[in-house]
């Protein structure tokens, strides 16, 4: 039997999401939203005065560099993948 995908709000930056994860997922997502967000925290305190996108920009950029710094540490990432394309493509449908 397939987990049932449930709905959360996560907040990154300064703007919520809802996407929709397995339940076994929501810990570790929430971890990983609270991590994002203070790495954005820190972001904003080292180089004071760009946008929030910036900010987030250079998180991705931190998190592609731990990925392939120690790439055994991490897990794969396919569905996260895929869950990141459907939010992408919402953003761009809101967005237009």
């Amino acid at each position: 039997m397939s987990d049932q995908l449930i709905p959360v709000n996560i907040l990154i930056g300064d703007r919520t999401y809802r996407i929709k994860i397995s339940p076994r997922d929501e810990e570790a997502v929430r971890r990983t939203v609270k991590k994002v967000n203070e790495k954005i925290l820190e972001f904003k305190t080292a180089f004071a005065g760009k946008d929030m996108q910036d900010y987030v920009a250079m998180v991705m950029i931190w998190l592609a560099t731990l990925t392939l710094e120690k790439p055994d540490s991490w897990p794969d990432f396919s569905e996260l993948d895929a869950e990141l394309d459907k939010l992408e493509q919402s953003l761009e449908e809101a967005g237009q």
